[in-house]
């Protein structure tokens, strides 16, 4: 490699001003901006990383999204293993789940969060709110809100019920659950 590669990779990595120290010298998450450093050395059209945000504080990973999105952009293929599903969620277009070397799913973050036809309710008082539409909507109380088993287009029909009700509604929004859940319920169904 030539001075000017390593400069170049060192730079976007956030390691210039360190490049001339020994790197036992160097913190968990520089070593770790190291390693991505050295992966993108020959400027490869698929990176693989495993769990690069180890050992990152919150700016570091904020840092090593905005890089790992930056790959992407310029048309370049990222893989990432991370045990850090919320990472991952925030990061990746489209997830493998794999569970005891078996694929589970492919698809992309938003079809593995889209999967159910849930909203989440929070109005008061709740036993009034959950009388209202119990005979429209199948609902419980859950968490000091409701799940009501409908989906987006019956929203305005939902606050109108609540409000007929004297329900005071304060939000009505999508009941998704995150890539973490949706992936313990996956691998936890595999082995049943």
């Amino acid at each position: 490699m030539t001075g000017a590669r390593i400069d170049a990779v060192l730079e976007r990595v956030e390691l210039s001003r360190d490049a001339k120290r020994k790197v036992k010298g160097y913190s968990t998450g520089m070593k770790q901006r190291l390693g991505v450093a050295a992966a993108l050395l020959d400027d490869p059209d698929l990176v693989i990383l495993d769990e690069p945000a180890n050992g990152l504080d919150a700016a570091g990973i904020q840092d090593m999204r905005t890089l790992l999105r930056g790959l992407a952009a310029e048309g370049k293929a990222v893989f990432l293993s991370s045990h850090l599903l919320h990472e991952v969620e925030q990061i990746c277009d489209r997830v493998a789940v794999v569970h005891k070397g078996r694929l589970l799913r492919e698809a992309t973050i938003r079809e593995l969060l889209d999967q159910g036809e849930a909203l989440r309710v929070e109005a008061e008082p709740l036993d009034k709110a959950a009388a209202a539409l119990e005979g429209s909507w199948p609902c419980e109380i859950a968490d000091g809100g409701l799940t009501v088993q409908a989906g987006r287009a019956e929203t305005p029909a939902i606050v109108r019920k609540l409000v007929e009700a004297g329900a005071d509604v304060f939000r009505v929004g999508p009941d998704e659950q995150s890539l973490e859940e949706i992936f313990l319920t996956m691998t936890r169904d595999s082995d049943a």
